[in-house]
């Protein structure tokens, strides 16, 4: 599979005892979730993160992935890797910039970005209320260009609307990247 853009899609969470499950779902023509692109599971309590997205929900076929090149690093970085391990992308959590409003760094072949949570007040308080809030994140390259964003609504269950706007970034590292960004919030 070679390098990929895919404009929108969807990622919608299933939370199990052990792992959380994720599948990655284009978006229809009406804009709705529609056909599976990828499916993927995140160990609980792992020391050292790693997702591998598989073609299904039978995990036969892995297609890219992610994994932390540290262990227990509170700015780790990771590694977005398609099936063969060529590295693809890479993504970061800023720890200091979001003690305040959570914040990643994202780069590719072209490109190097970063996302922040949109709304201040809503980042504010997710930190001091577990209410499922919308959460909204824009990436943006050094001049502004909008690279992708990332949006969860008001809603129960951890569902995710991916827009990819920029046609350099590769579906596999805009997926990591919106997984990663639930997993690592600990949603």
């Amino acid at each position: 599979m070679g390098p990929t853009h895919i404009p929108r899609f969807f990622v919608k969470q299933k939370i199990t005892m052990m792992v959380n499950r994720y599948e990655i779902l284009a978006a229809t023509p009406d804009g709705k979730p529609g056909q599976m692109l990828a499916f993927a599971e995140q160990k609980r309590f792992a020391f050292k993160e790693q997702v591998t997205f598989f073609a299904d929900a039978s995990k036969t076929q892995p297609v890219f992935g992610f994994k932390a090149r540290q262990v227990m690093d509170l700015n780790a970085g990771y590694d977005v890797r398609d099936a063969d391990g060529v590295q693809i992308g890479f993504f970061r959590k800023d720890f200091g910039a979001s003690l305040i409003r959570s914040t990643f760094h994202v780069e590719g072949p072209g490109y190097v970005g970063t996302g922040q949570e949109r709304s201040m007040p809503v980042a504010l308080l997710r930190r001091f209320v577990d209410l499922p809030l919308p959460i909204h994140f824009d990436y943006a390259d050094a001049s502004g260009q909008p690279l992708l964003s990332v949006t969860r609504g008001f809603s129960i269950r951890d569902n995710y609307e991916v827009s990819v706007p920029d046609a350099r970034i590769d579906f596999r590292v805009a997926a990591a990247v919106a997984v990663a960004m639930d997993a690592l919030m600990a949603r």
